[in-house]
C-alpha cells in the first residue's frame, strides 16, 4: 500500500532564541530537536524516518516555515533509498523564509535502485535578509551490488525565489536508458554527483568562490564547476565516485561558508 507522508515544521523568535513553534509528522516520520547548546540563537533538527525508504506509489510532502530572524538547521538520519517500482514515487518540500531568517539543509545522500522512478521538487521562497545552505547528492545506485545507472528515472527540480521572483533553478533528469552518460557533458565517467546553492547578503561571494575553487582543485577523484548567481550567493556542481565522499565535503563547505561570512560580519561590526 502506497504512503502518503506530510510533515510540517513551524520555527520562530523567542528571547533572541529560535524555537520549534510548530510541527507535525505522518508516520514514518519524526522530528527531534537536538540543539545541544540551548544558550545560542539556532535551533538543530532531526528529521528521523522509521522507513527503509521510498516504495511504489508513496509521496512525501513537507511544510516548512521559518519565522522572522530565525536561524534553523534541518538534518537527516540515514541515506534515502528510492526501490524498484512501477509507477514511480514523489517528494516535495516548500519553505517560506520570513525576513532575515536562515535555514541550513544537506540531507543525505538518495540512493535510486534498480527499477526505480522518483521526482522530487523543492521550493524555496526567501524573503528580505534571508540566507540559505542547501545541497542534495544524488548515487548512482547500489554501487557495491553493481547497480550503477540501473533506475528508470530521476528528477530532482529545485526553485529558490525572492520576493515571488524567480533567482534560481536547478533541474537535474536523468534517465539512463535514453542517456549516454558516460558521454561528454555527461557524467563523463563518475558515478555520483552533487549540488550546494549558498545564499546571503552579506557574503563576499567572489572571495569564497576564490578560496573554494583552489581548496577544490587539490581534492582527489572529484570535478566541480562554481559560478555566482544573480543574487549574492554562488552555486556548487560536484561530480564523484563517492556518495560519502561528496556528502563529507557539503558539510565541509557548508561550515567553512558560515565560519567565513561571520567573520566578515564581525569585521563589519568592529568598524562601526
Amino acid at each position: 500500500m502506497a504512503l502518503k507522508a506530510v510533515v510540517h515544521i513551524e520555527t520562530a523568535l523567542r528571547d533572541g532564541k529560535t524555537f520549534l513553534k510548530n510541527s507535525f509528522c505522518d508516520a514514518p516520520f519524526k522530528l527531534g530537536d537536538i540543539t545541544e547548546d540551548k544558550s545560542k540563537k539556532g535551533l538543530l533538527l532531526m528529521l528521523m524516518s522509521s522507513s527503509p525508504g521510498m516504495l511504489d506509489g508513496d509521496e512525501y510532502n513537507f511544510q516548512i516555515r521559518l519565522g522572522e530572524g530565525t536561524a534553523t538547521t534541518l538534518q537527516t538520519q540515514s541515506y534515502q533509498r528510492i526501490y524498484q517500482m512501477e509507477k514511480g514515487a514523489v517528494q516535495s518540500m516548500n519553505i517560506n523564509l520570513e525576513a532575515g531568517a536562515s535555514f541550513v539543509y544537506l540531507p543525505h545522500p538518495v540512493v535510486p535502485h534498480k527499477g526505480s522512478s522518483f521526482t522530487t521538487r523543492n521550493k524555496f521562497f526567501l524573503a528580505d535578509r534571508c540566507s540559505l545552505i542547501w545541497g542534495e547528492v544524488i548515487s548512482c545506485g547500489r554501487k557495491l551490488n553493481d547497480e550503477i545507472f540501473q533506475f528508470t528515472s530521476f528528477h530532482s527540480i529545485t526553485e529558490i525565489y525572492r520576493n515571488e521572483c524567480l533567482i534560481v533553478k536547478e533541474n537535474v533528469f536523468i534517465k539512463p536508458a535514453e542517456m549516454n552518460l558516460a558521454g561528454l557533458g555527461q557524467m563523463e565517467g563518475y558515478t555520483h554527483q552533487a549540488s550546494f546553492l549558498y545564499i546571503k547578503d552579506s557574503a563576499n561571494v567572489d572571495e569564497l568562490i576564490n578560496r573554494l575553487a583552489a581548496d577544490l582543485e587539490s581534492s582527489v577523484d572529484i570535478s566541480f564547476g562554481i559560478s555566482a548567481l544573480p543574487v549574492n550567493g554562488f552555486v556548487l556542481r560536484l561530480l564523484g565516485c563517492k556518495a560519502e565522499q561528496l556528502f563529507i565535503l557539503l558539510q565541509r563547505i557548508a561550515a567553512f561558508v558560515q565560519l567565513s561570512t561571520s567573520l566578515v560580519v564581525s569585521k563589519a561590526k568592529a568598524h562601526v
